[in-house]
């Protein structure tokens, strides 16, 4: 059609008003059909010119952006795209291609919807050219919260599948105090059928006392036990989101240093130079960390007495609690090091068992945790352990890119060496 209408074109001088009238409506005909197909796309698409200034836009882009202008509005074709969106993630990608004339590149995000939903999004951008010439920038939005919320309900199916040896441990764990309880229930009624045979009067009232007080003190254990294996089974309602991990690191170490600062421990981290954003729920993701810290905090006091909080000389102490991040290829890693008391290889082959601890007062199920919720962000934790020089943890979050390419290009492009990733903040003991 397009080099009959070339043709047509050419020669329009020489048609008669009829013939230009027929030629006219065959062009506004393929034209409606060009737009009826560009509106029933489920990718979104919006086309700006050279300027960044919409051309064009389907309803699927505008139902997947956030736009704060219609686009029936007559401001939304002579404003920059990046300034017609709410959400400024996304406006500063935006800006951040077209200021440095990046095309054929793609990113994710995750946006909000009116009525409080997660949606994840991806945005492509690849140049428009015309006569082999740059004349603005195609732009596409594929939603793929679908295939996140499947990711998501497979690892929560992973995670009932690894069900099995808890509940063995369970099980193993109600038989004893069930086991007591019948025991003493049974020697009870004996005693009254006993009493019943003979003169009637029952037993007296300290033997029937210290009966049910075991009874009710295995009643309560039992009572506790199914509350920790409901805590330890209930999957993490984990509301996945792109975030920043430095920024919520920056922040948790701002937030422990007083306390550790107190207690005359040193608190260093280190950032890498590249920016990311890692699919994870940023509370969650601060408690898993939080309970690692204050595992932290009782390993280093417990090797080092001089590291207290009462209030004696801390001048002396020599811990030290170090957070670190590299990105690998497409991998986010953060190592998180102390040099406390440290474990043996026994305790760290069972760190993340639910109930197992080597606290007189501990749960068991605070690592176990810190395990599911890393799992739960597609990661993975990796424990190391020294006695009496340290512990280190190595967490793995893959980061959300779909286009690798790009990870390399950003890699590539930032300046200074991954080895020596940017001091964000040191907070010495004072």
């Amino acid at each position: 059609m397009r080099a009959h209408v070339r043709r047509v074109f050419e020669k329009v001088s020489k048609l008669s008003s009829e013939q230009v009238e027929e030629f006219v409506s065959a062009v506004a005909k393929e034209n409606d059909m060009l737009d009826s197909v560009i509106e029933s796309l489920s990718t979104g698409l919006v086309i700006v010119d050279d300027e960044w200034t919409p051309v064009l836009t389907n309803k699927t882009a505008e139902r997947f952006l956030p736009f704060s202008v219609h686009s029936d509005d007559a401001r939304f074709e002579n404003t920059q795209l990046w300034q017609l969106l709410d959400d400024e993630t996304i406006a500063a990608f935006l800006c951040d291609c077209a200021e440095k004339n990046r095309t054929n590149v793609s990113d994710e995000f995750s946006t909000v919807t009116a009525s409080g939903n997660v949606r994840f999004i991806i945005i492509t951008l690849q140049p428009l050219i015309q006569r082999q010439a740059v004349v603005g920038t195609i732009i596409t939005v594929l939603d793929i919260t679908e295939k996140r919320n499947q990711e998501i309900l497979l690892r929560r199916m992973e995670h009932l599948a690894g069900l099995t040896n808890l509940a063995a441990g369970m099980a193993h764990e109600i038989k004893n105090p069930l086991g007591a309880i019948s025991i003493h229930i049974q020697l009870m009624q004996k005693a009254i059928a006993k009493a019943r045979t003979t003169d009637n009067q029952l037993p007296e009232k300290k033997f029937m006392e210290q009966y049910l007080d075991i009874i009710n003190e295995e009643i309560d254990d039992l009572n506790k036990t199914v509350m920790d294996f409901l805590m330890a089974v209930r999957p993490v309602n984990a509301k996945l989101v792109l975030v920043d991990p430095a920024r919520i690191l920056q922040d948790i170490t701002e937030f422990i240093a007083p306390e550790f600062i107190r207690s005359g421990i040193m608190v260093n981290i280190q950032l890498c130079k590249q920016h990311v954003r890692l699919l994870i729920d940023e509370k969650l993701f601060r408690d898993a960390i939080m309970n690692i810290a204050q595992n932290a905090l009782a390993a280093i006091r417990e090797r080092f007495p001089s590291c207290s909080s009462t209030g004696a000389d801390t001048s002396h102490c020599a811990g030290r609690l170090d957070f670190t991040t590299v990105l690998k290829e497409d991998i986010y890693c953060i190592v998180i090091q102390d040099n406390g008391i440290g474990m043996s290889e026994d305790v760290v082959a069972r760190i993340f068992e639910p109930y197992y601890t080597t606290k007189a007062n501990g749960t068991g199920l605070g690592m176990t945790m810190v395990y599911k919720i890393i799992k739960e962000f597609s990661g993975d934790i990796q424990v190391q352990s020294w006695p009496h020089e340290g512990t280190t943890f190595t967490i793995t979050i893959p980061v959300p890119q779909t286009d690798h390419k790009l990870l390399a290009q950003k890699t590539a492009s930032a300046t200074g060496d991954d080895d020596e990733p940017k001091i964000a903040d040191k907070m010495a003991a004072v």
